[in-house]
């Protein structure tokens, strides 16, 4: 049944949502964030990997490229998905460009 599946897939972590998802995406160093998502954790290799397949590739699916924090830092070897769309920070971006329709 449609139920079952629906819970299959919230077992999978289907339900989760990034922390924050952007009305209006922005550009951090270049690349465009639709979302950001907040760990208060170290990167390192194996909670990084696992975070990808559980939750990071699957925002990526449903609200495009977006941005991880890692407050503790991480393995600098990991931010290597920022062509792809995932981009690795230890702290809150300063340089964000705010990307607006109009034309002032």
């Amino acid at each position: 049944s449609a139920a079952e599946n629906e819970d299959q897939l919230r077992a999978k972590g289907y339900d989760k949502t990034p922390d924050f998802i952007l009305q209006v995406p922005v550009a951090v160093e270049g690349h465009i964030i639709h979302w950001i998502e907040s760990k208060a954790s170290f990167g390192d290799e194996c909670s990084h990997h696992a975070y990808l397949h559980d939750q990071f590739w699957s925002y990526w699916n449903r609200f495009g490229p977006g941005l991880v924090i890692y407050w503790y830092g991480f393995i600098q070897e990991l931010d290597c998905n920022r062509e792809r769309g995932i981009l690795l920070k230890a702290c809150f971006p300063t340089n964000i460009v705010t990307l607006c329709h109009s034309v002032a």
